[in-house]
């Protein structure tokens, strides 16, 4: 079985990001709100205790048993975490004169596996307004800094098990090398093998897609998106064409996606059926301008396709999907599954009278993980690495009402774009590119005709998470290319050009 690290959340904005580390040294973690009762099982083999916006002196602050869990297992504690371990076990902490937020110097003061490999002087990055001022009696400082008087501590334990508490944030890019030392408590303190790799787990899913699914069907709807095809190909890895993909083509796709995404699908084996029903999309879209009713319209339009079509599968017990760990920790508060932060993604809110049982072999992965996986998997480099792309699609890319007329301009303006994107080495550059088709027009001249036709602005972020986003400095040569190109090659466009703001306060789409 699969070893595990299991991070108690208390609310921090980089608790995610502590995960991530964990999963890049090759061990599996999951994360938990602080209050989870905790299951310990043979596979578990530490915790690690998150930061929190919340101050440990707070009526309410968050807490939890650290000397019931230490009985059991190594902990590892950042920012909240360790001032809580200090607090809980006698020690005092207190409110800083100034909030302490940056780079800092660490000052190693003792050795410790903790420290293996780590150079003295290390850049670490503070972010907390509460500091440990006085640790516990049966505690030791481990380091300090210019302005920490403890900015790292153990406390080691009769059954050998340690607490070691960092007041910095390792888990942040600019904590140089942090991930080297949350690996040493993985590796040295924890004993974990690092044995977790896209290979282990394509494996292990397969086979526990075996054993949930038997003998029964799965019907999934697909987008061509990275989550659903790399979900797909899994599931038929455990049960061949008992999988039942349905791909409907809304009208609203990237210019020939419809067809070349099928050809893909028919390559990797995927049983999986096209279903056209554009003129439907554009019938419920005619004279729809505001954004939010574009999208339900959408949205209850592509259930009710898919139902019809699933419906003809009378074997289906199961409802496959592409639900990816993101999701899962965004929709589960930290305070309790009473005060959830969104609802539950899934294919469009399928009705409860379908009956059928969520099958999500993603489910406990990030995105850059679906990717590795994917390639594991012999998924085509070019599908595994497209930029996101909206479930509403180039609905919400067309600002203003919908036509056939409108999707096929643009269309043809984002292929042009795409293409050079990619000719021109720069596509990987960016973590979402698109063009949007602006509800104006305006005149040009073109030869001795003049011209007054529509505008498209092009639009290039890099980010990694897409939570918050940089524009893209692209080249001006190139993008007097993609606007030559769009403008002598589209009849209807007269005028390009580029979206130079970042998210926030702008957002990535325009709608």
């Amino acid at each position: 079985m699969t070893e595990k690290i299991l991070i108690l959340d208390f609310g921090s904005q980089y608790t995610q990001l502590i995960a991530r580390a964990v999963r890049e040294a090759n061990v599996y973690c999951e994360i938990k709100p602080f209050n989870t009762s905790i299951e310990f099982d043979k596979t578990l083999k530490g915790v690690i205790l998150s930061g929190s916006p919340a101050s440990v002196n707070e009526a309410e602050a968050p807490n939890v048993d650290i000397e019931a869990i230490l009985s059991k297992l190594p902990i590892l504690t950042v920012c909240y975490g360790a001032q809580l371990s200090a607090k809980n076990f006698g020690g005092k902490v207190e409110k800083s004169n100034k909030r302490e937020y940056g780079r800092a110097q660490l000052r190693i003061q003792k050795q410790d596996i903790i420290f293996k490999d780590i150079a003295n002087n290390s850049q670490v990055w503070m972010s907390h307004s509460d500091s440990i001022t006085k640790l516990p009696a049966n505690f030791e400082l481990l380091a300090d800094t210019d302005s920490i008087p403890v900015a790292a501590f153990r406390k080691k334990q009769d059954n050998g098990h340690s607490l070691h508490g960092f007041q910095f944030h390792p888990e942040v890019y600019h904590s140089t090398e942090g991930k080297k030392m949350i690996e040493n408590f993985l590796v040295g303190i924890c004993g974990c093998q690092q044995n977790w790799t896209p290979s282990s787990f394509v494996q292990e899913t397969v086979d526990k897609l075996k054993d949930q699914i038997g003998d029964s069907h799965v019907i999934m709807a697909l987008s061509g998106g990275v989550d659903s095809t790399v979900a797909a190909t899994l599931i038929h890895r455990a049960i061949g064409n008992r999988l039942h993909g349905i791909f409907v083509d809304n009208g609203v796709l990237r210019k020939n996606e419809f067809q070349d995404v099928l050809n893909i699908y028919k390559t990797l084996g995927l049983n999986v059926t096209g279903i056209d029903a554009k003129d439907m999309f554009y019938d419920a879209l005619a004279g729809k301008s505001e954004p939010e009713e574009k999208r339900k319209i959408i949205g209850k339009l592509f259930i009710d396709v898919f139902q019809v079509e699933a419906s003809k599968v009378l074997e289906a017990k199961f409802l496959g999907q592409g639900t990816i760990y993101p999701d899962v920790i965004e929709s589960v508060s930290v305070h309790g599954p009473s005060q959830t932060i969104k609802s539950h993604h899934n294919v469009g809110g399928l009705p409860d009278t379908m009956h059928l049982q969520l099958v999500e072999p993603l489910r406990y992965l990030f995105k850059d993980e679906v990717r590795k996986v994917g390639l594991e998997l012999g998924i085509p480099a070019n599908l595994i690495n497209r930029h996101p792309f909206p479930g509403p699609g180039l609905a919400i890319r067309i600002l203003g009402d919908i036509t056939k007329e409108k999707v096929a301009l643009l269309q043809a303006a984002d292929h042009i774009y795409m293409n050079a994107l990619k000719k021109f080495d720069l596509y990987s550059k960016v973590w979402q590119a698109g063009t949007i088709l602006l509800p104006v027009k305006s005149v040009g001249v073109m030869g001795d005709e003049r011209t007054y036709e529509f505008t498209v602005a092009l639009r290039a972020v890099t980010s990694v998470d897409g939570m918050t986003a940089d524009w893209a400095h692209l080249p001006y040569e190139f993008l007097a290319h993609v606007s030559n190109s769009i403008i002598n090659e589209v009849r209807g466009i007269n005028r390009v050009v580029y979206d130079i703001s970042s998210k926030p306060p702008a957002t990535i789409e325009w709608e």
